[in-house]
């Protein structure tokens, strides 16, 4: 196998200016760091790098999105409020999303890493990409920015795929904590895209991502959401993915498999209430993989989401890029012991319960 590689130090420019974790600071609220921050990624890239591994993976270029591109998912109004916003010295994209000058040119940055990815696994230069791209991109509307998000990276990827490669069946697989909304709603009504999202129950945006959320129109039954309850671990993720996304692949039978990826599921996240672990991240990539050499000839691009906690994003980060390359590095998890021994680690009653709802909905697909 070789693996993509997509990262640009322009990437950690992103500016979100100063923040209490996620709230404006005031007189009341001490200014600080905020959550979506440069560091996670940053650090992941490092270890990436200080493993090893980066020795092992196909370097991919990034190029700058055209407007035209971000266009096919984005209203042109959106595009100019958030062009004319950065140009003037930042702003925010609806509510708690702040970004910085130059944060439009950066964001068409994140969503050409996104297309640069999907050319270079359609054409077979490599079998598969990982791009670590900022700003993230899976809660973003058309004709809004929301939750840190500026443009959807996926979304316009995948319309890049249709238009340029003629590709009818496409599947995401967003395992971020939060909802992928702006996946959903791009896609809400179009049977050529079968949006999954596992995701931490209520959590972000408030009351969205439930499993009633199964497509409209000519997009019924495409729309398959997995909400999880909090406290939800390796066990938990893992029978959704075995008994809910594979199923669903099987039957729609993609020519690609797209992985938005938050690592905010992961257990020691500020933004989440979940227990994955390195190696949970690790198998899931693994079924994912298996799941694709059967029905796409392996291909799959994982693009990057959120993940907010800096010491850890790392190990997950390396888990998953060192399972899609098939070459494992000396780094351990330093964490691994400390998580393997939390309590319900393992599959709940509750959480089976859960993906019981969720696995009723396979059937809708066709």
């Amino acid at each position: 196998m070789s693996t993509g590689w997509v990262c640009h130090e322009l990437y950690m420019w992103h500016d979100t200016g100063a923040s209490a974790g996620v709230l404006p600071p005031g007189l009341t609220v001490q200014p600080g760091v905020p959550y979506e921050n440069p560091e996670p990624k940053r650090r992941f890239r490092n270890l990436v790098e200080v493993s090893g591994l980066i020795d092992h993976l196909v370097p991919i270029k990034p190029r700058y999105a055209t407007e035209d591109e971000v266009a096919r998912v984005h209203t042109r109004a959106h595009i100019e409020k958030i062009k004319t916003m950065s140009a003037r010295g930042g702003g925010d994209a609806s509510y708690l999303s702040p970004f910085g000058r130059g944060s439009f040119e950066i964001a068409l940055l994140a969503a050409g890493g996104a297309i640069t990815a999907f050319d270079a696994v359609i054409r077979g230069e490599v079998s598969n990409a990982y791009a670590l791209i900022r700003p993230p991109g899976h809660h973003a509307l058309p004709d809004l920015g929301m939750g840190f998000c500026l443009f959807g990276n996926v979304g316009v990827a995948i319309r890049h795929a249709q238009a340029s490669y003629g590709l009818k069946r496409i599947v995401t697989v967003d395992w971020d904590v939060h909802h992928g909304n702006g996946t959903q709603a791009i896609f809400y009504e179009d049977p050529s895209v079968l949006t999954i999202s596992l995701h931490q129950d209520n959590n972000y945006p408030p009351e969205s991502g439930s499993c009633e959320e199964n497509g409209a129109g000519p997009g019924a039954g495409f729309n398959l959401n997995i909400p999880l309850p909090p406290g939800s671990g390796n066990g938990a993720y893992l029978e959704a993915i075995r008994r809910v996304v594979l199923p669903a692949l099987e039957r729609y039978r993609p020519e690609l498999i797209v992985v938005p990826s938050g690592f905010d599921a992961s257990a020691l996240d500020p933004l989440g209430t979940m227990m994955v672990s390195s190696d949970g991240y690790r198998q899931m990539t693994r079924l994912l993989l298996s799941a694709a050499e059967r029905l796409t000839g392996g291909k799959i691009v994982v693009v990057h989401e959120g993940g907010y906690s800096e010491s850890y994003v790392p190990y997950c980060g390396l888990a998953v890029v060192e399972e899609l390359s098939g070459f494992k590095t000396s780094i351990d998890d330093i964490w691994a012991p400390l998580l393997a021994n939390w309590g319900q680690q393992g599959l709940q009653p509750h959480q089976a319960a859960a993906i019981d709802k969720a696995e009723r909905l396979v059937g809708n697909i066709s």
